[in-house]
């Protein structure tokens, strides 16, 4: 198999382990990047071993999605190795994230990356701005992530949306935690926040949502964003939270409604024994996916 770039090694590990139908990375439409960073996390350690988790649990799960009555493998669907990330200062690392993800957001590929920490998302964002100009994002997330700086860096995981933000517009879902200084600068940042504490009260609060985004639209998924009763496997489990009906039935009709054009999943910080977090996350990349292809015409429907 023949990358855009060199590794000094492979991975064994691949997303939904030996998948019947096995492309090449130029015939397939998905790559799944991992991005095992972990540098500026609330408990470092942790985050680094979620894309590791989240592509074994994929070996046990079915390709079969009884939802949209549909089996999307069949668009191809490669996995890349970790990235092998500079030393050093955060800039280095987000520059390479960024030239990785162009390398396959440039070629016409659906990116996935898995975290890692939420730092990871603004060189994603940059990447794939560069390709769809006109690029939104869907935040589904606990936290703000608005910080201009902190911790002595604006690379910091706290700050992840608020560079994002210099590259495309943000729609915020599921938010419930934030600092002072970010309820101060929110309202003049201009994203479309939806509050946890009240997006409810409005029933068609999911349209709401998808209206607020442009036609192309990466989607960054912080775990945390989902009930702890369903993830607590992430550093920072904020009461509340969206229920897998709820984040389930926001990307259908995201998909439906918009174009998605790359994703990522991160601050999973699995815990030893549990598996149900894990599998949850391989579960809702293959969901993502789903609700992406299940047009394309290489999908298995019934």
């Amino acid at each position: 198999m023949d990358f855009p770039f060199q590794y000094d090694h492979a991975d064994a590990l691949t997303f939904g382990g030996s998948l019947p139908t096995r492309l090449s990375f130029d015939e397939s439409s998905v790559v799944i990047l991992p991005v095992p960073v972990d540098r500026t996390t609330s408990y470092v350690g942790g985050t680094r071993n979620g894309p590791h988790d989240i592509l074994q649990a994929s070996t046990h799960m079915e390709l079969w999605d009884d939802e949209m009555r549909a089996d999307v493998h069949g668009v191809g669907i490669v996995t890349l190795p970790e990235m092998e990330l500079p030393f050093g200062e955060m800039q280095g690392v987000i520059d390479e994230i960024e030239r990785v993800a162009y390398e396959i957001i440039g070629r016409g590929k659906f990116l996935v990356a898995l975290g890692g920490e939420h730092s990871i998302t603004p060189p994603l964002v940059s990447a794939a701005s560069r390709k769809y100009p006109a690029l939104s994002v869907l935040q589904i997330d606990a936290h703000a992530d608005m910080r201009d700086a902190y911790m002595g860096t604006p690379h910091n995981h706290a700050c992840a949306m608020r560079r994002a933000l210099e590259y495309a517009s943000i729609t915020q879902v599921g938010i419930r935690s934030l600092s002072t200084e970010e309820a101060e600068a929110l309202p003049h940042l201009g994203t479309q926040i939806f509050y946890d504490a009240d997006m409810r009260k409005d029933p068609d609060w999911i349209d709401a949502v998808v209206e607020s985004l442009g036609e192309d639209v990466y989607l960054t998924i912080d775990v945390d964003g989902m009930d702890p009763a369903i993830m607590p496997a992430t550093g920072t489990p904020e009461p509340g939270g969206l229920s897998w009906q709820e984040i389930t039935a926001l990307i259908r009709a995201t998909a439906e409604r918009r174009r998605i054009v790359a994703a990522d999943i991160v601050e999973l910080s699995p815990i030893a024994g549990m598996v149900a977090p894990t599998f949850l996350c391989a579960k809702l990349l293959y969901k993502v996916l789903t609700y992406r292809f299940v047009n394309d015409p290489r999908t298995k429907r019934l």
